[in-house]
């Protein structure tokens, strides 16, 4: 009598059973590699955003020639109106207009964040083994070199406009220095912006409606002292002014170590109460 052996379907595709420590040896041709440190992350998005400039230069206009239009316009279509004279107002409006200009263009990084989040990329970056704040720190460390940049170009067309810095070289540095701090803290503001809105166009609404009071309602052009009387403690106390007394007092040789202590404080606070939200958003997102 014959014996017929029959095989199911589920017999012939099941997997033939492989040892887990063979596997292992041969997936390992080498020593792991170390992961990268915090700062070598960082460093690594950061040069990612600057070679988006290299390959789209369309997106150095906010800190080459819009430095340079703000100064030129307010300048030569409100010196003389306001100080009596071009030369006088300049020396009032430059560390005021270097502010306004480098603080609006901090914007730009919510909206980087939000179109890396809305094309899938930043999906890419949480699969990695990497400092999970790395992409939105070196979001931020790119943009500060953007805004060292449009610095450089607003106080050297200052220089050929005729302004003078009484402080010299070491107040400039340092008021830049001042300046570059407080952009950074007050960058992450934006990243937040950028992680829990939908779209770039809702980021560039929403930081238009802040930005434009936060600086017209300082001291960048005008001496609050000129002012109604109950709007004057009000823009004295922004932190926007705050910083344009730091950076003045500084470039012009008469620190206001007041003003560059409360700036040092708004900047610690902003990258307190940001920061924790915007790696809160990320980790959620």
């Amino acid at each position: 009598m014959t014996v017929t052996q029959t095989t199911t379907k589920s017999d012939v595709d099941a997997p033939a059973p492989v040892a887990r420590e063979h596997l292992r040896r041969l997936l390992a041709t080498g020593e792991r590699p170390a992961p990268p440190s915090a700062f070598a992350s960082a460093r690594a998005f950061a040069w990612r955003s600057m070679l988006k400039i290299k390959h789209v230069p369309e997106q150095a206009f906010d800190i080459l020639l819009f430095p340079i239009m703000m100064l030129l316009m307010f300048t030569y279509l409100f010196g003389g109106a306001i100080a009596g004279g071009t030369g006088d107002y300049l020396q009032f409006l430059l560390p005021g207009i270097m502010v306004m200009s480098i603080v609006m263009t901090t914007m730009y990084t919510g909206m980087s964040v939000n179109i890396d989040i809305n094309k899938g990329v930043s999906d890419r970056f949480r699969t990695l083994p990497i400092w999970r704040a790395a992409p939105m720190v070196g979001y931020l460390l790119a943009d500060v070199f953007r805004y060292a940049a449009a610095g450089a170009v607003m106080f050297g067309t200052g220089l050929v406009m005729g302004y003078r810095p009484e402080g010299g070289a070491v107040g400039v540095l340092l008021g830049v220095g001042l300046l570059l701090v407080f952009c950074f803290s007050f960058s992450w503001l934006w990243t937040w912006l950028g992680l829990i809105t939908r779209s770039e166009k809702t980021v560039m609404s929403i930081s238009m409606s802040i930005m434009f009071p936060l600086t017209f309602l300082s001291n960048i052009m005008v001496d609050p002292s000129t002012m109604p009387g109950w709007l004057q403690p009000v823009v004295e106390n922004t932190p926007i002014s705050q910083l344009v007394d730091g950076v003045r007092g500084l470039f012009d040789g008469d620190v206001s170590t007041a003003s560059v202590a409360t700036t040092l404080i708004w900047s610690a606070g902003f990258i307190a109460v940001f920061g924790f939200l915007t790696i809160r958003a990320y980790n959620r997102k």
